[in-house]
């Protein structure tokens, strides 16, 4: 064990080299190129267990940033004043609204995951694994077939994360990858953008 932290001690004495944080952010910016060339040149399992690691901790970076954006949005409010609008004041239990209650009804169940919408569909015909996939040769003499590119709109659910490009059997475009739908409801006569929960594999099927 060191008897003591000597550099520390020599820099509350004395203080940092004049060029001490020029070179330290000079040596940051480097680390990036380094990262980069090393990714480049790593082989075998160094060069697997690397890309492992960065991909893991990208995927987390953007999850965390996608936090941090959800919570930093400012929604914009409604200044136009609605007819038929009476202060805080003056409001009553008796004089609620059925759109407001059916509304809240919604939010309430959409917290509780329990409020299960269902687009009405119509009988659909198979669709065929030709049409539904397309085969993507890959390798470099692009003879390899095993991959498939999904042609049709997808769901997703909320904790989707890609895996690693070369390893993913199965390509869901982000344009085709689908989160929410928008539903009529037969009584209020408006429709709502409310998040898909989830989707039946056979929608003719009762089960």
């Amino acid at each position: 064990m060191p008897q003591g932290d000597y550099i520390e001690l020599h820099r509350k004495r004395h203080g940092y080299r004049h060029d001490h944080f020029e070179r330290k952010r000079k040596k940051e910016a480097r680390e990036v190129h380094k990262r980069s060339a090393f990714a480049q040149k790593a082989l075998g399992i160094k060069g697997k267990m690397f890309a492992k690691k960065r991909y893991a901790e990208k995927a987390l970076m953007k999850k965390t940033l996608a936090m941090h954006e959800e919570s930093s949005t400012r929604r914009k409010v409604d200044d136009n004043v609605q007819e038929g609008a009476i202060p805080a004041y003056l409001l009553d239990r008796e004089t609620t609204t059925r759109a407001k209650v059916l509304s809240n009804t919604i939010k309430q169940k959409r917290k509780e995951k329990a409020g299960k919408w269902e687009v009405p569909l119509p009988k659909v015909r198979p669709v065929a694994e030709d049409e539904m996939f397309r085969v993507i040769r890959t390798g470099k003499r692009k003879t390899k077939q095993w991959k498939r590119m999904v042609t049709k709109a997808t769901f997703v659910g909320p904790g989707f994360t890609r895996k690693p490009p070369k390893y993913e059997r199965f390509i869901r475009p982000s344009g085709l990858r689908f989160t929410k739908a928008h539903v009529t409801h037969p009584e209020l006569k408006c429709t709502f953008n409310l998040e898909i929960i989830g989707v039946k594999k056979n929608p003719n099927g009762q089960m």
